[in-house]
């Protein structure tokens, strides 16, 4: 398949001024393919040539301007059209195409509870090819007209409000919105609807899911109407659509899809089983991301893929800030700091880094590659710091000319820098210069000199080219206190770099730099400083500057600055005492997923995993009371996954609960399934009764996760052929093998895949494209073999003529330099 470059693409939208689709899909036409018949309305400012995208099972026939067009030219997903005339055109597709497997185009998924078939569309970014034909780019917006026939008893969801009769559905017209944005979803759903300031507003799930989206929809409803009010206080621009659905989908690949008035989740969103008050959280943020998506993303759209940080970091800072302000959920920034920037740090540090706005974005495969923690996380934390600098009203100012001048249109970077400009006598280009075309991570380090009369001065070093508005906490030793309690006694604002030495009065106990979290460096302690942070980390009062604390002794973790065993004695000391949810998963994440499971020797990982258990206990103890659910599931589970020894989670299992609860519902029973099935406590059997227990699209992720888990030889061999040898798994049966087959425990068993691995991968990706690539290197990469061999194997890999596609090789990439890092801490406590 030929991919668009951002060159084909100028040249084409100076051609062409496309007006109005009318697309007819047929579903009813069997389990493999569906029917796609389309009119595109289009005009040609001169005479020329171009080409239309379609990548079908079969293209039965063309005509342009009522004149065949001969099918077989069609190379590979381009249709040419030659010798255009200036002015008006009509072009007619007729052809069938493909359902995917891969969440990619039109997906079509059977739900094994009860055999009910639903379809979805996922056009993003040039996959709208696989459902119908279209000049595929974001800059040629156009009115979509789309009716949809339907078996019998499905009902099916679009842009606009849709009718039916006979089985065939009919969509009202959308204004205009870039390709990428249509959508359907089609099938028996459940749905709860409702309406709000006069717009129908809707949820829908799978019938299988329909008790658990109607025990949540109150909750979502309510988290939908605070965001909808919420940013109608903010933007002039009114809503832009004529109605507002929300479909939780199977087997979604992302967490969720902006589609203008029908955005697409996760059906993971709708909870089977009991979570914590910060995954509520957590799916509240993504209905906020989606929802300012339908302003800065498909009211107003970018016009290359150069700017796609822009609609993701916006979206990002709007969904975390306005779920602040406008719902139960006021501590939001905590998780963002302890989830979410991390994965931007850790972005930015590898080789494949690109500054928050690349330039050199060539085409639609390049592209793809930075929906990343840089296009998210590092985005929404530079506009974080903008907002901090400029000021929340001018910001907001900034952002309503912008809607205002491109609505229904498109816009670049630059037009929003001048938008920005235009509300402020603040150099917003220079700002722009400085965070959007740089990459990296500055490093904020305090230095504490003594001044006169026992008073003393602060210094913030910077390495790093960034300017950045920053908080620096000082906090004292409270006197009347014997249990390790600081508090604060003020923070300074400091602009750095600094014009000197900023005077602090007596050394504080503490001085956090970046006290608020409101700019995006790594920050590192003077020396006593440190001393309080690991003896009185957890008597800081606010959650937030615990966040901070606990990144940086992440990043001196990940630098080799600090032993992975201190990170793990700090962990010991402070998490029983920790209150924040966000914090406790955080920690106890990194620290088996990062610390036990890669950064640790083998030796060494015994007394790690040894650490991580009785500090779970600890804080199961500390719920007995039934106080905190949310922190006793959450230590519950990390127990589960870092038990060395099956007896106790196995009695759990078979007495169906955790002693003081809680009762262990369908996760937490597969997640002491596959622990055991690590551990080579369990078998084909109990894994088959389990299933059967729990039939459901989940419980045979969960099946197979367990079974790809088992030490056994003949358990490793089919795992691996239904991963590289067939491709019959999708993504998300992909996934759930790939999680099991690589354990730590278990490395001796599947020492000979290693070098399998890279040559198997690459022949997979390039068979299945993008999506099977992302998780083959993802989740498929033997993250465990920490040794100089597996690096060795990975670089040849990418060295090959015969190598990746680029979606595989952005991640062997990152993936090999974590293991390079990996390496490095491990050689580091050898040296030590």
């Amino acid at each position: 398949m030929s991919v668009l470059t951002r060159d084909e693409a100028q040249t084409r939208a100076e051609l062409l001024d496309v007006h109005r689709y009318t697309i007819e899909l047929d579903l009813t036409t069997g389990d493999e393919t569906f029917d796609s018949r389309t009119l595109i309305r289009f005009g040609a400012r001169t005479d020329g040539d171009t080409f239309v995208e379609l990548r079908p099972a079969e293209l039965r026939s063309a005509t342009l301007d009522g004149h065949p067009l001969d099918p077989d030219t069609l190379d590979g997903n381009r249709l040419p059209l030659k010798n255009l005339t200036a002015g008006e055109h009509e072009l007619r597709l007729d052809a069938r195409m493909r359902y995917s497997r891969t969440g990619e185009g039109m997906h079509r998924f059977t739900d094994p509870t009860d055999g009910e078939t639903y379809v979805y569309t996922q056009l993003f970014m040039d996959d709208v090819q696989r459902v119908f034909a279209a000049f595929d780019q974001p800059d040629l917006k156009a009115v979509f007209d789309l009716s949809v026939t339907a078996p019998q008893g499905w009902t099916v969801l679009a842009n606009g409000v849709t009718t039916h009769a006979d089985g065939l559905w009919t969509a009202a017209p959308t204004p205009k919105i870039s390709t990428y944005l249509v959508a359907v979803a089609a099938g028996p759903w459940h749905s709860v609807r409702t309406e709000h300031r006069g717009l129908p507003f809707g949820l829908h799930c799978r019938r299988s899911l329909a008790p658990h989206l109607d025990d949540d929809a109150d909750e979502l409803l309510d988290v939908t109407r605070a965001c909808f009010d919420r940013y109608h206080e903010k933007f002039d621009e009114p809503y832009p659509f004529d109605s507002y659905d929300q479909a939780f989908v199977p087997e979604f690949n992302a967490g969720a899809m902006e589609n203008p008035g029908l955005v697409t989740f996760r059906d993971e969103f709708v909870y089977r089983s009991a979570v914590t008050d910060t995954e509520r959280q957590t799916r509240a943020m993504v209905v906020a991301h989606e929802m300012a998506h339908m302003w800065f993303g498909d009211l107003v759209t970018l016009k290359w893929w150069d700017d796609i940080w822009l609609n993701e970091s916006f979206a990002e800072y709007m969904g975390y800030q306005t779920l602040t302000e406008a719902t139960r959920f006021t501590d939001t920034w905590t998780d963002f700091g302890v989830t979410r920037k991390a994965w931007g740090y850790d972005a930015d540090q590898r080789p494949s880094t690109h500054p928050v706005a690349p330039e050199a974005v060539h085409d639609t495969a390049s592209a793809l590659l930075n929906f990343d923690g840089i296009s998210y996380a590092k985005g929404a934390s530079a506009l974080r710091q903008l907002v901090a600098w400029l000021g929340e009203k001018d910001f907001l100012a900034g952002i309503n000319t912008h809607f205002a001048r491109h609505k229904f249109g498109n816009a670049t970077l630059a037009d929003f820098i001048d938008n920005l400009a235009g509300a402020t006598d603040r150099d917003v280009h220079a700002w722009a210069d400085a965070w959007l075309r740089t990459t990296g991570v500055d490093t904020l380090t305090p230095h504490i000199a003594p001044g006169e009369h026992g008073t003393c001065t602060l210094t913030a070093e910077r390495t790093g080219s960034r300017p950045h508005r920053i908080s620096a906490g000082l906090y004292d030793r409270d006197l009347g206190d014997d249990g390790g309690q600081l508090v604060l006694r003020e923070r300074l604002d400091l602009d750095l770099p600094q014009n000197g030495a900023h005077p602090i009065g007596k050394r504080p106990a503490l001085l956090l730099l970046n006290d608020g979290d409101l700019s995006y460096a790594k920050v590192r302690f003077d020396s006593e400083s440190f001393e309080t942070v690991r003896k009185d980390l957890s008597g800081l009062p606010e959650p937030l500057t615990r966040a901070v604390v606990w990144n940086a002794l992440r990043d001196a973790v990940r630098d080799g600055e600090l032993a992975p065993a201190a990170y793990l004695e700090t962990a010991r000391a402070h998490l029983p005492l920790e209150t924040d949810l966000a914090i406790v998963q955080g920690v106890l994440a990194f620290a088996s997923t990062y610390i036990a499971d890669r950064y640790v020797t083998p030796a060494e990982r015994p007394a790690a995993l040894a650490t991580l258990s009785e500090l779970c206990r600890d804080l199961i103890r500390r719920t007995e009371d039934g106080d905190n659910p949310g922190l006793r599931l959450i230590a519950v589970r990390h127990r589960i996954d870092v038990a060395a020894h099956p007896d106790t989670i196995a009695a759990w299992l078979a007495d169906g609960t955790v002693p003081g609860g809680p009762e262990l519902d369908p996760e937490l029973r597969w997640r002491v399934l596959a622990r055991l099935a690590v551990l080579g406590a369990t078998d084909e059997a109990a894994i088959a009764a389990e299933l059967e227990r729990d039939p459901s699209a989940t419980g045979q992720e969960g099946a197979a996760r367990c079974r790809a888990a088992l030490p056994d030889p003949e358990a490793k061999s089919r795992a691996w052929q239904a991963m590289f040898g067939s491709d019959e798994l999708s993504a998300y049966l992909f996934t759930a093998t790939a999680q099991g087959f690589w354990q730590p425990e278990q490395a001796d068993l599947v020492h000979a895949y290693v070098p399998r691995y890279y040559p198997d991968a690459v022949a997979l990706a390039a068979r299945r494209g993008p999506a099977l690539a992302d998780a083959a290197g993802r989740w498929a990469f033997p993250a465990h073999a920490v040794d100089p061999e597996t690096l060795r194997l990975g670089e040849q890999c990418l060295r090959d003529d015969a190598g990746p596609i680029p979606a595989l090789r952005r991640k062997l990439i990152d993936q090999l330099d974590d293991l390079a890092r990996a390496l490095r801490v491990q050689q580091g406590q050898e040296q030590a």
